[in-house]
């Protein structure tokens, strides 16, 4: 059902040999870690449910009442994953990007993303974080948007007292997050709309959203939308560790695998420490052996014989792994840290 989708075959009997997999690789303190991760056998499929298609159609015919629209993305993920269709379809009207959940990012990379998106042609960004009650960079979006619509010819909206605002972007990146946070700190009110941690939580547009009386000022919450085709592997798996697909669609091993890599690669090893580990280890089923015996996580395994055998679950190992980084516990980062690094030294 999504795009992306990764099958191998006896992924964790590859992965039980660390060997097998490192392609090129790094030593810290005598250890060896991937430089490359080895996606093995693969196909990639393309992913566009109908939702997705009739929010694109009913966001594009609501532009002429629109002002300014508002793309909100994930910011560990600044240039993985953007939907190129706002750029094509929406970007006749100002824009705005808001990288939100900086509180999980790298600060240190603001300046370099921000550089690298100036190159693209984008120059009205945000970070934001909607976890704090009074936060700055939420009271910011409505500064900005102000700005940019005076500054821009409203067309058939010249005259009109309020301002209508069209909030988008990919699945699970917060734009609901971001609507219910511009809703407390200027109207004082609670939640216009449901807030998840999986994707596909808004399914349909949902207009007429105030969430300020000085300016009076709407919004239309939109479905995630996601491009239809992603043709790099890698990206895909960032999109996935961010949550931006479920889980299940593509393994929680294999993604718990890849964070664990990238983990390894950057020499964020905060998860030894946390984990209660030893040292770092780039074998993926030694880890979640590991963390399966230390969080009591087993399960029951009918052999051929009939018998029943008591195993660690990998799965929910990998899922807990998994929830740690996207809460933030296994440091703070930004996944697409070649793309900035690469922007500096071009500099």
């Amino acid at each position: 059902m999504y795009f992306l989708i990764i099958r191998r075959h006896n992924y964790r009997d590859k992965m039980s040999s660390s060997s097998s997999r490192i392609v090129g690789s790094i030593s810290y303190a005598g250890r060896l870690f991937r430089e490359s991760f080895t996606f093995g056998h693969k196909e990639l499929a393309h992913w566009f449910p109908s939702h997705m298609a009739r929010g694109m159609k009913k966001m594009q015919s609501m532009l002429r009442k629109i002002d300014c629209v508002i793309e909100v993305h994930d910011s560990r993920i600044p240039f993985t994953g953007r939907n190129p269709m706002f750029k094509g379809a929406l970007g006749v009207k100002p824009h705005l990007l808001v990288l939100n959940k900086m509180d999980l990012m790298d600060s240190t990379k603001r300046k370099d993303i921000r550089n690298r998106l100036s190159d693209e042609g984008i120059q009205n960004v945000i970070f934001t974080n909607c976890n704090k009650q009074e936060s700055k960079t939420i009271r910011d979006v409505v500064k900005h948007v102000v700005g940019l619509i005076n500054e821009s010819e409203r067309y058939q909206r010249t005259g009109a007292e309020d301002y209508n605002l069209m909030v988008c972007g990919i699945p699970n990146v917060g734009k609901s997050s971001v609507i219910n946070a511009m809703r407390r700190m200027h109207l004082r009110k609670g939640k216009a709309t449901r807030v998840g941690g999986v994707p596909g939580v808004t399914r349909g547009v949902i207009s007429n959203i105030q969430v300020s009386n000085q300016p009076r000022i709407y919004l239309v919450d939109t479905p995630g939308i996601m491009t239809p085709f992603i043709p790099q592997i890698e990206g895909g798996m960032k999109l996935a560790l961010c949550g931006t697909l479920q889980d299940h669609h593509i393994g929680h091993d294999i993604i718990a695998d890849y964070l664990l890599y990238w983990l390894n690669k950057h020499s964020q090893f905060e998860y030894v420490e946390i984990f209660g580990m030893e040292q770092p280890s780039d074998d993926i089923m030694y880890v979640l052996t590991f963390l399966a015996k230390r969080l009591g996580k087993t399960q029951y395994i009918k052999a051929l014989d009939g018998t029943r055998e008591k195993r660690p679950n990998y799965d929910a190992a990998a899922s807990y792994k998994l929830k740690m980084f996207r809460d933030g516990k296994l440091g703070k980062v930004v996944l697409d840290t070649e793309l900035c690094e690469n922007k500096a030294e071009s500099d």
